[in-house]
């Protein structure tokens, strides 16, 4: 049984189609704001809102005992919450730690639309980034 199944199993369809809808907006959205960390005007609300995804993800996943993905947004959101309280811009290697991050969470939402078993989280996204920027 495929995770998509899984969750279709075990909670009523509207909660499921509901999450699968929001979770592909986020997922889709991830990048831009990443992208966008480097630019000192849309740093600020690029970070917050990053923030606000990966805490939505958070909940809704763990929620629905998604476990891998609350535990990986969890992570991350810790991150971002250092970020947060930076100044711009974040240094390369945070912004492609973030790139394989947001390229984890659209594994998963290929995985789920093809009612796959979830892909295994990456044990190279679990290494923190120097999150100072080197200029």
């Amino acid at each position: 049984m495929g995770a998509k199944s899984e969750l279709e199993a075990n909670f009523d369809y509207e909660i499921v189609d509901e999450f699968l809808d929001h979770y592909s907006m986020m997922v889709e959205s991830m990048e831009v704001m990443i992208i966008d960390l480097s630019k000192p005007n849309m740093y600020a609300r690029s970070v917050n809102e990053l923030f606000r995804v990966f805490h939505n993800i958070k909940s809704a996943s763990s929620y629905l005992k998604l476990t891998p993905m609350s535990k990986l947004a969890a992570f991350v959101e810790d991150e971002l919450e250092a970020l947060r309280n930076m100044e711009p811009p974040i240094s390369e290697e945070t912004t492609n730690w973030l790139l394989a991050i947001s390229d984890m969470f659209a594994t998963w939402q290929d995985d789920l639309k093809e009612d796959n078993e979830l892909s295994k989280i990456q044990f190279s996204l679990l290494k923190i980034p120097d999150l100072e920027s080197k200029l």
